[in-house]
């Protein structure tokens, strides 16, 4: 299955009547995620056709208004649509807080479980698994508690030969599960089919970084390194970099020298601030560093791999 990117928001701050606050819905290996989820998300998630009802898992990098305001009007959303699925959220120790206060004080009933996952280490941690997809945190340095997130498909299985696996009747459909898993086959006579005649490489596992508000943090790297895709923070150009450090914030350069020593295959820039009219100044610095540097496009599907 295909990796795909939406990008909800991604202005900083104040939304605009042409742009939202941050805010990602990413579908990978059929399973649907949104990362941070600020103000308007759920309109934008409209305005994308994504379904709701796909949206079991939401990542919070840091409890700054534009990056989680949105979410108690988007849980008062799901309970109107009827959902009973329980809703697992990510995000800083006080987030649990944060919501369970909002609904106490409006009367809210949420009509499904709200599973919490509070994080608070300062190191990488993995945070989700299951059978396909791996999600790690990435410790940022901003102003409060923040993390940003790799995504990560695990190895996938290998691809059936199925015009060598017809010359050997004793193979039957209920051997392909192992032979995807990468095991030989041993005949009646003991001869053993190696893996590589009977299947071919599986398709290569995709990754996807996001990382939000950080003052420029070279402790990142290994874990992002390689990664297919790398969102990464860019408030301000280099000129005003004095700002950006105060503010705990990145420039469009130190975000292209991120992706550089990472060594990651297409670099998205996101969080601008409103001060910038013309957003191509942000590509025209970044490219400097890193060519593969790209601006978002709101409510495009990117493709990941």
């Amino acid at each position: 299955m295909s990796t795909y990117l939406t990008i909800l928001g991604f202005n900083s701050a104040i939304p605009t009547v042409n742009s939202a606050p941050t805010a990602q819905f990413l579908e990978m290996e059929e399973r649907a995620f949104l990362i941070d989820c600020g103000e308007g998300t759920q309109v934008q998630l409209r305005k994308a056709k994504a379904r709701f009802s796909k949206i079991n898992h939401i990542f919070i990098s840091h409890l700054h208004g534009d990056h989680c305001f949105g979410l108690p009007g988007l849980i008062a959303s799901f309970r109107l649509l009827g959902r009973e699925t329980p809703l697992h959220i990510y995000g800083p120790k006080g987030i649990k807080e944060m919501l369970e206060t909002i609904f106490r004080i409006t009367e809210t009933h949420k009509g499904f479980e709200l599973v919490y996952h509070e994080l608070q280490s300062k190191k990488s941690v993995k945070i989700f698994e299951d059978s396909r997809i791996e999600v790690f945190t990435i410790p940022l340095n901003h102003r409060i508690y923040c993390n940003g997130y790799l995504f990560r498909e695990k190895e996938k299985e290998r691809h059936l030969n199925m015009k060598e696996i017809a010359k050997y009747p004793e193979i039957e459909t209920c051997d392909y599960h192992n032979l995807k898993l990468g095991k030989d086959f041993i005949l009646s006579d003991g001869y053993v089919l190696k893996n590589e005649v009977l299947t071919t490489e599986p398709s290569k596992s995709v990754s996807y970084a996001f990382c939000s508000d950080t003052r420029y943090h070279e402790s990142i790297l290994p874990i992002i390194e390689n990664v297919d895709v790398l969102y990464h923070e860019a408030t301000f150009l280099h000129e005003l970099k004095d700002m950006a450090d105060y503010t705990g914030h990145t420039t469009a350069l130190e975000a292209a020298r991120i992706a550089r020593k990472a060594n990651v295959g297409k670099l998205i820039l996101g969080h601008f601030s409103n001060r910038y009219h013309d957003l191509n100044v942000f590509t025209d610095e970044a490219r400097e560093v890193f060519a593969n540097t790209f601006l978002p496009k709101a409510l495009e599907a990117v493709k990941i791999g």
